[in-house]
């Protein structure tokens, strides 16, 4: 029976990139040029460094638009309060990685609402679908392709035949 596995990853290489071309990015800007200003990734956390909560307010739009030329979705980010004052203030933005029980839920709420010829298990942070047909396959993964409550990139790995 052709079956696939569906998970949500971020390419930590590409990442990389993104926040080194954030990084290059800072140097060239005239409105940040005694901010000290600085993007770092540690772990799938990438922080913001700056002196004032404003360069703080500035970068993030500089950091998504390198993550979107990376093609990283923008919505796998999550932005914590700002931390200290004074000469630095730290942002933490984290990358998230996985599928969560909710968002798990829903998914294969949304397959058996459409009565779709296929078995949906969860698998811990992955979704493993399973039918007797590769097509069925192909709409489940048009389904999820399309919709909008599903905020986070989906791979679709293991595909079996």
């Amino acid at each position: 029976m052709p079956s696939f596995d569906v998970v949500s990853e971020i390419d930590t290489h590409e990442a990389t990139n993104a926040v080194d071309q954030a990084n290059r990015e800072l140097e060239r800007r005239y409105d940040l040029k005694g901010a000290n200003a600085s993007f770092e990734l540690k772990e799938g956390v990438i922080t913001l460094l700056a002196n004032e909560e404003f360069h703080t307010d500035q970068m993030k739009p500089i950091l998504e638009t390198c993550l979107i030329k990376r093609k990283i979705k923008v919505s796998c980010v999550e932005y914590a309060d700002p931390q200290g004052a004074g000469k630095q203030v730290k942002v933490l933005a984290t990358l998230k990685e996985g599928l969560d029980k909710d968002l798990t839920r829903i998914m294969v709420k949304m397959v058996k609402d459409n009565k779709m010829k296929v078995q949906a298990a969860i698998q811990g942070e992955s979704i493993r679908v399973t039918a007797k047909k590769r097509d069925d396959l192909q709409e489940v993964m048009a389904l999820w392709k399309g919709s909008e409550d599903i905020a986070l990139p989906l791979q679709f790995k293991n595909f079996k035949d």
